[in-house]
């Protein structure tokens, strides 16, 4: 299968945004530029030293705007638009392909989407959830509430079975996981930006042959 190249991706994600009514598309902005300023502020001076007061102060916003968009400090890094556009890619994905052939294509039309449009938010969130505690449980939290719950209800409707059915929530626990491994491998420098894809795609199809050791 071909890989799609980076500006179809892009494309992908510029046309489902602008489908978006205004008023979401302005949140969405406003959003992303205060994820922007704190990310640098984070980066700055460190994350808990940077208080919601100075983010909203850089985005020129006032700290109860902050707090109708992110419900605490630690959500200003959790946070991304990835689910949706990921459930609409694995969604559109040919009916015959098994689900761990379907979560392939999709980070192969993703992945580029990533490297054109955020790879170094990715990179700055991924590193400050490694070293702040607090980031890290909510991390968890945000991921179970948001990626595995898109995972199970797709993969569920693509397999003909409900969310909460045990296998469907196991194989998208065990999904979440070989990401993982690929995403902290590059972060700790095992991996180059150039590599990641091929890791992302090497660990789905490590966990179809079952995780033989």
């Amino acid at each position: 299968m071909s890989t799609p190249s980076r500006e179809h991706a892009v494309d992908r994600l510029e046309d489902r945004l602008s489908r978006m009514p205004l008023r979401e598309r302005k949140k969405l902005r406003t959003r992303r530029a205060i994820q922007d300023h704190a990310l640098r502020l984070f980066g700055e001076r460190g994350y808990d030293e940077t208080t919601v007061e100075q983010i909203a102060a850089a985005a020129e916003i006032s700290p109860s705007t902050f707090f109708r968009y992110f419900p605490t400090k630690e959500d200003v890094v959790v946070t991304d638009e990835y689910d949706p556009i990921m459930a609409e890619v694995l969604r559109s994905q040919p009916a015959g392909l098994s689900p761990i052939e379907a979560l392939r294509a999709t980070f192969r039309e993703m992945l580029p989407l990533l490297y054109e449009t955020d790879l170094d938010v990715v990179n700055a969130r991924l590193r400050l959830t490694a070293q702040v505690p607090a980031l890290r449980a909510r991390t968890f939290e945000a991921l179970r509430e948001g990626t595995f719950a898109m995972l199970t209800d797709v993969v569920g409707h693509r397999t003909g079975r409900r969310p909460d059915d045990p296998d469907v929530q196991t194989f998208s626990w065990a999904v979440l996981g070989v990401l993982q491994a690929a995403m902290y491998q590059w972060m700790e420098g095992r991996a180059t930006t150039e590599e990641l894809p091929g890791l992302v795609d090497r660990n789905l199809e490590f966990l179809a042959r079952g995780c033989p050791l």
